[in-house]
């Protein structure tokens, strides 16, 4: 995951989280009454969702991820000449013995 994509991801998480803070004002609200403290409560969510806005807006745009491209092997055997002069993994040269 990119660093963009993350930021995205948080940005996106505050502002949920900033959703459920209104909404639990909100419901305070209905117990409380609309005095002093909660229209400071208020107030305060709002401009955290003004904020975060700010910042959303001026945060780098996510980058799409790059589409990996895709490779076809051929099912085909290997032209064996390919192969003339190497070793074998852990046994050596063909025409050699181990010491």
């Amino acid at each position: 995951m990119s660093l963009h994509n993350s930021l995205h991801d948080e940005l996106t998480a505050a502002q949920r989280c900033l959703d459920d803070l209104a909404r639990c004002v909100s419901r305070l609200e209905k117990h409380v009454g609309s005095g002093l403290e909660i229209r400071r409560v208020r107030s305060d969510t709002e401009h955290l969702k003004e904020s975060l806005a700010l910042l959303s807006a001026t945060a780098p745009r996510p980058r799409p991820e790059p589409h990996a491209e895709m490779v076809t092997i051929s099912d085909q055997p290997y032209d064996p000449g390919l192969w003339t002069d190497v070793d074998d993994e852990g046994l050596g040269a063909r025409d050699r013995h181990a010491p």
